[in-house]
C-alpha cells in the first residue's frame, strides 16, 4: 500500500474518532432532554442540520423524505467522514484541489458514484440506483453492511477498504441520516482518477 493511502486511511480514522463523539456530552439539558428550543431537537443538532444543507455539494431531493435526516446525513457524509474522498472519482472539481491551493469544491458530477482505485479494489457507487436506493441496497441491507462489514451480495466478503469498523460504532438513529441523504443525492457515474482523494 503507498505511502499517501495509508497516511490519507489514518487521517480519516482519527477524524471519524474525533468528530463522531458526542458533541453534547456536558452541556445542560431542558426537562425533555433537548438543548431547549422545545422541537424535540437540541441546538447542536440544529446546527448540524443546518449546517449539512449548506455543505452539499449537490441538488437534493427532498420528496417523501425526512428534510432533518437529510441534513444530519449530509452533515455526517460531508462534514465527518469524509466518504468523497473515497466514494467520488475525481474528488475535487477540476482546479479546486485543496492539496494543490484549490479551494476543496466536490467534484459533483461524480459525486458517491464510486470508481475509486485501492489497488485491486474499487470503491462502491453509493449514488441511488433506478428504485432510488443507495448502492441498491434497503435500509435494513445497508444498516447489516455498516454494522458487520458483510456486503448483501457477497455476504462471505468482508470490505477491505470501506471503515466500517469505525462506522459501525454510530447510532441507528446517524446510520439512518446518512442512508436518507444517500437517498437524496442524484444518481451519479464514477470518472476517471488514480486514487483517493484526487
Amino acid at each position: 500500500m503507498n505511502r499517501s493511502i495509508k497516511i490519507g486511511i489514518l487521517l480519516t480514522t482519527f477524524v471519524l474518532f474525533a468528530l463522531l463523539s458526542n458533541p453534547t456530552s456536558g452541556q445542560k439539558r431542558g426537562n425533555n432532554g433537548d438543548l431547549g428550543n422545545g422541537n424535540g431537537l437540541g441546538a447542536e443538532e440544529l446546527k448540524r442540520i443546518q449546517r449539512g444543507f449548506e455543505i452539499a455539494p449537490v441538488t437534493l431531493d427532498f420528496r417523501h423524505k425526512d428534510r432533518n435526516l437529510v441534513g444530519l446525513g449530509s452533515y455526517i457524509v460531508n462534514a465527518q467522514a469524509a466518504c468523497a474522498d473515497c466514494h467520488s472519482c475525481p474528488t475535487y472539481a477540476p482546479g479546486h484541489n485543496p492539496f494543490q491551493g484549490g479551494d476543496g469544491a466536490i467534484n459533483a458530477a461524480t459525486y458517491l458514484a464510486g470508481g475509486v482505485p485501492f489497488g485491486p479494489i474499487i470503491s462502491a457507487n453509493i449514488t441511488p440506483d433506478s428504485s432510488g436506493k443507495p448502492a441498491g441496497l434497503d435500509f435494513d441491507e445497508y444498516l447489516q453492511l455498516i454494522r458487520t462489514g458483510h456486503d448483501p451480495d457477497d455476504p462471505d466478503e468482508i470490505l477491505q477498504v470501506m471503515p466500517w469498523p469505525i462506522f459501525r460504532n454510530m447510532t441507528d438513529h446517524d446510520i439512518l441520516a446518512i442512508y436518507t441523504y444517500l437517498t437524496a443525492i442524484p444518481h451519479a457515474e464514477p470518472g476517471s482518477c488514480s486514487g483517493p482523494g484526487r
